[in-house]
Order: structure tokens, then C-alpha cells, then sequence
């Protein structure tokens, strides 16, 4: 996201408050708004306006604040109507577990929740609220199937909350709104003459003519980080295993089926990029021999398979990074923890990796969401469950950090 404030002009932000006490955090949200050029239109929960006075929003948005379905219209309009109608993007900060639950079932029974519901525009949620709540499981159900239908999701983040508990649920700073909104509304094309490699899906090592070894990798945050650079401007390379999905527009697609394949690619392609993403999940583990011919069953008795190991790709083309070139990897475990994929990142010369633990709901293979922590040098940062592309969005954010220290 750019550092630089963006200019909103001609954007509509509609911003719904709900009931928590990071209600007062929307104040500063509405001043940047307002100081970028945006118009900001406020609607509050009955329980919000017990935190914050309306006035107040009022004042700082020099708009009415919308507070009752069944208040004033202006002009002939029906006012939820044309809230919805008039957003360029619908923002609700905080967004209390009992918005994020009535959003999710598509109940309407106050102004914001109808106007949300009656909105086209893209959404992006800041959750706030206790740490059990938020890890409840209603909470994470409720959240995945608004990601899933589109709403984009900015925070929570650890620490210490209101109510004493220490954990997630504190909502995100006014800044950090900011900056998701800037993304949403002002693509900043800050990947521009860059050149991305970038890897996916999985690898397929063969048994025979018929059979072979592979894993559950779907493709689908490789390609989701290939559709966040073409977005933000980059020149995309998409080495890609054998997946289901269709090839995002502008890429150019290099398809391998073994991990043998996906590192010649790689060692390849490598040499001549600035970024390498490598969310491929290449097998670690290849037949010693592939049989000529299909291997018959062996009557009741066992089959002993031998096992190679193969090339780490990811270790051999960071030996090979230039100075200027910026590397990622992935670490999908089932357990671990971040001290070893910091490890592992330090093993393989990434500049930063990706982990993940797959047995977590939400953030296993198949799935459009995923729960990141992304690990560089001297600085862990945990991502809520989000979107695949939100959370390719957040990576290249920290890539471009660390590009610009690279460069300085």
C-alpha cells in the first residue's frame, strides 16, 4: 500500500459504527477520509451512538448521521436506499460479533444492517471485540462466509484489549483502515516494471504410466498472488503444476508436472526477476524408479515402494539470489511453529516465508481463505483468516518493505 496519502476524490465511503468502544478510533478514520478527498457517509447502531455521540460524526464527516431506518429521508429517497446506491465502498469500524453474525445470515433490522444488505459495493470489515469471541467458532463461520462472498477483512490485532484480556480482537488502527481502504479504492500499481515469478499448484511424481505421487495443493494462493502483482502493475511469470483453475489474464504461464520440471523452471526463470514467490507445493518425495509398464496388483501381499528425495527448489534457487532480488516461500504444516519456519527460511535464503498451518479450519488446501504469519528477518507478522487475495495482498505489502531496504 502506498505511503504517500491517496487522493479520494469522487469516492463515496459509506461507514457504519457498531457498538464496541473502538467505536472512537472511527473518528480519526472519518478525519483521514475526509482530508483524502472522500465523501464519508456515517451510519450508526443504537448501541454505537452510546459510545460516540452522533454529533460528533456529523461534524467531522459534514454529513447527516444515519441512525433510524424509519427516520428523515433526504430529498424523496429512501435513505438505506440511497446510502447503498451512493457507496463506492461500505466500511464498518468496529464490527462487533453481533453485526459480523446478522451480516452473515443476512439479517436487516437497523439501518446498518439493511443498508449493508442493500449495498453492491465491496465491503471491508474491521473486526474488534474480546479474544473469545472472536476465536469462537460462530465468530470464524460467521467471518468465512462473508470472505467468501467478497467482504474483505482488516484486522483484528493482538494485545491488550478493553475488557483486560490480552489477545486478538483489539480492532486495527485508523491508519492501518486507511491504508485498506486507499488499496480498495486507489489500485497504486506499485509492482510497475518489476518482473514476478511466481509458483503454484503441485507436482506429480510418477509411479508408472498410470499412477503418481502428489499432494493436495489446489493452486489456488499461487494463483491468487499472480492475480494481486498483475493487479498492482507487475510483469507475471506463473510457473504452475497441474491444477483446475483457469490462468489469470496477462500472466505468462510455464506448466511442469514434476518437481524436477518446476525447478528447471524456477532456476530458469529466476535470474532475470526482482520477486519470486514460491507457493508451489513441489513433492519431497519421488519413486527411485518409475515402472515402464502399469504395476499389477501383487495377489494379497504388499508393495514396497522405494523413495527419493527430491531437489529442494526453493534452497537452490535462493543460493542463486542476487543481492537486489527479493524471495518468498511457503510452509504449509500440519503443527510446527514459527521459530522453525523462520528456520527453514533462513535454510533455504528466502527473504521471507509464509506459514501456515493447514489443519486449521479455514486454512487448509481447496479452500478460498487462508491463515497466514509471514516471517522475515527480525519481524513476525500474523495475518486473521481472509481471503486468499487479501492475503496476497498483504504479503506483496511486505515484500515491497523489504525491496525498499534492499535498495536504500
Amino acid at each position: 500500500m502506498s505511503s504517500n496519502q491517496a487522493d479520494l476524490q469522487g469516492k463515496t465511503v459509506v461507514l457504519g459504527v457498531s457498538g464496541g468502544i473502538a467505536a472512537y478510533k472511527a473518528c480519526e478514520l472519518v478525519s483521514r477520509l475526509k482530508k483524502a478527498g472522500a465523501q464519508v457517509h456515517v451510519i450508526m447502531t443504537a448501541a454505537a451512538a452510546e459510545f460516540v455521540r452522533p454529533l460528533t460524526f456529523q461534524t467531522l464527516s459534514a454529513n447527516p448521521v444515519a441512525t433510524d431506518t424509519f427516520g428523515s429521508v433526504k430529498y424523496w429517497e429512501v435513505e438505506h436506499i440511497a446510502l447503498a446506491k451512493q457507496a463506492d465502498l461500505f466500511v464498518i469500524a468496529p464490527a462487533t460479533a453481533n453485526v459480523i453474525a446478522k451480516l452473515a445470515c443476512g439479517i436487516a433490522d437497523d439501518m446498518l444492517t439493511t443498508t449493508a444488505l442493500a449495498t453492491a459495493a465491496p465491503m471491508l470489515l474491521a473486526p474488534a471485540m474480546n479474544t473469545q469471541m472472536y476465536l469462537a467458532e460462530a465468530t470464524q463461520r460467521n467471518l468465512s462466509t462473508l470472505i467468501a462472498r467478497g467482504a474483505r477483512t482488516v484486522g483484528p490485532e493482538g494485545g491488550l484489549l478493553a475488557c483486560g484480556d490480552v489477545g486478538a480482537g483489539r480492532m486495527s488502527e485508523p491508519a492501518e483502515i486507511f491504508a485498506a481502504v486507499e488499496a480498495l479504492l486507489s489500485p497504486s500499481g506499485d509492482f510497475s516494471g518489476l518482473r514476478a515469478v511466481v509458483t503454484a499448484g503441485p507436482t506429480r511424481e510418477a509411479l508408472d504410466p498410470v499412477r503418481f505421487l502428489t499432494n493436495k495443493s489446489s493452486g489456488k494462493m499461487g494463483y491468487a498472488v499472480a492475480q494481486a502483482l498483475l493487479a498492482r502493475g507487475a510483469k507475471v511469470t506463473l510457473i504452475s503444476g497441474p491444477v483446475s483453475l483457469d490462468p489469470p489474464q496477462g500472466a505468462k504461464l510455464l506448466r511442469v508436472e514434476s518437481t524436477e520440471e518446476l525447478s528447471k523452471a524456477v532456476l530458469g526463470e529466476a535470474p532475470g526477476c526482482d520477486v519470486l514467490i514460491q507457493a508451489a507445493a513441489p513433492a519431497d518425495f519421488a519413486p527411485a524408479q518409475a515402472e515402464e509398464r502399469k504395476i499389477k496388483k501383487q495377489g494379497d501381499g504388499e508393495l514396497v515402494l522405494r523413495l527419493k528425495q527430491t531437489q529442494d527448489v526453493a534452497r537452490a534457487a535462493g543460493e542463486r539470489k542476487q543481492p537486489h532480488q527479493v524471495f518468498v516461500g511457503f510452509a504449509a504444516e500440519t503443527g510446527g511453529s514459527v521459530q522453525q519456519a523462520d528456520e527453514k527460511r533462513r535454510r533455504k535464503h528466502l527473504d521471507l516465508i509464509c506459514y501456515n498451518d493447514v489443519t486449521r479450519e479455514g486454512a487448509g488446501f481447496d479452500v478460498e481463505t487462508n491463515i497466514l504469519t509471514l516471517i522475515s528477518d527480525g519481524r513476525v507478522k500474523e495475518l486473521p483468516l481472509m481471503s486468499k487475495r487479501q492475503a496476497a495482498d498483504l504479503l506483496l505489502d511486505e515484500v515491497l518493505q523489504i525491496r525498499k531496504a534492499k535498495l536504500v
